[in-house]
């Protein structure tokens, strides 16, 4: 009797063991496809910030410049590197983000880049919003402007008016 409930509990601390070293290796696969998709927007972000850095120095050749890396960025992007909520708000927002930066890109008025900047500004937000970001990103909002931006900078540097009214605005949420 003894050697059968000694066989049982052995048979059962095996098939725990199996099930946690199964277990972790999902775990660690799982781990790796988030660094990959998170990593497959990056550039669209990077370049993103990019575009906005142009406008807060009210430079329309750089923004346009600028612009149109993002624009190369975007069509980088392989869908099916995405994570499932990344797809999905993605299929949402690419056709307009597409747009925005040509707008951008093939305009050297600064007042019609910020226009089309705070479409380009709510839609790379919809997406951040759902890639969890390696580091805080700072929505941020002007009164004057009535627009939203994204910063990696918790002080404000407005992309709307630039040198005339730089730190009008205030954060609004912390994107972590």
């Amino acid at each position: 009797m003894k050697n059968s409930i000694t066989a049982v509990l052995a048979a059962i601390a095996i098939l725990f063991s199996v099930n946690s070293i199964t277990a972790n290796t999902i775990k660690s696969q799982t781990t790796a496809e988030d660094i990959l998709a998170s990593g497959e927007l990056q550039s669209v972000f990077d370049n993103y910030f990019a575009v906005k850095d142009a406008l807060i120095k009210s430079d329309a050749k750089t923004t346009s410049v600028k612009a149109a890396s993002l624009l190369t960025a975007i069509s980088a992007v392989k869908m099916d590197k995405l994570k499932s909520t990344e797809h999905t708000v993605w299929m949402k927002v690419v056709k307009k983000l597409t747009a925005d930066a040509k707008a951008i890109s093939s305009n050297t008025d600064i007042k019609k880049q910020r226009e089309t900047f705070k479409s380009l500004s709510k839609n790379t937000y919809d997406l951040i919003k759902v890639s969890n970001p390696d580091q805080p990103i700072y929505k941020q909002y002007c009164p004057m402007a009535d627009a939203d931006w994204l910063s990696k900078e918790k002080a404000v540097k407005n992309p709307y008016y630039g040198s005339s009214m730089l730190t009008c605005g205030n954060v609004v949420e912390t994107i972590k």
